[in-house]
């Protein structure tokens, strides 16, 4: 199990990516054009700079949902390696069976 320090740090991380992405889409969408003059692209940039770090989208880090691990993800289950495994050893996810050869 993770630290409960390390999975609340990433649901604040969510919490404000979600709450500033129409500004900083905003924002980049002035830097990213051309035809803007370059005072005010650089305002932009400057803006942008004083944002929250943790409001970037790129901060996120996948964890699994019943553990918080943060390695071996699997994107489409959100869940560890372990935990997929276990799971399907007790038959709780439809159609994943323990594979003998």
């Amino acid at each position: 199990m993770a630290k409960k320090s390390m999975v609340n740090r990433e649901v604040k991380r969510a919490k404000l990516v979600k709450q500033h992405a129409a500004k900083r889409a905003a924002l980049k969408a002035v830097i990213a054009d051309q035809s803007k003059p370059m005072e005010d692209r650089f305002k932009a940039t400057l803006k942008l700079a004083e944002m929250p770090r943790n409001s970037s989208a790129t901060r996120i880090h996948n964890r699994c949902q019943l553990t918080g691990r943060p390695h071996a993800y699997y994107r489409k289950l959100k869940l560890s390696r372990i935990m997929l495994r276990d799971l399907a050893s007790f038959g709780q996810i439809p159609g994943m069976v323990k594979s003998s050869w």
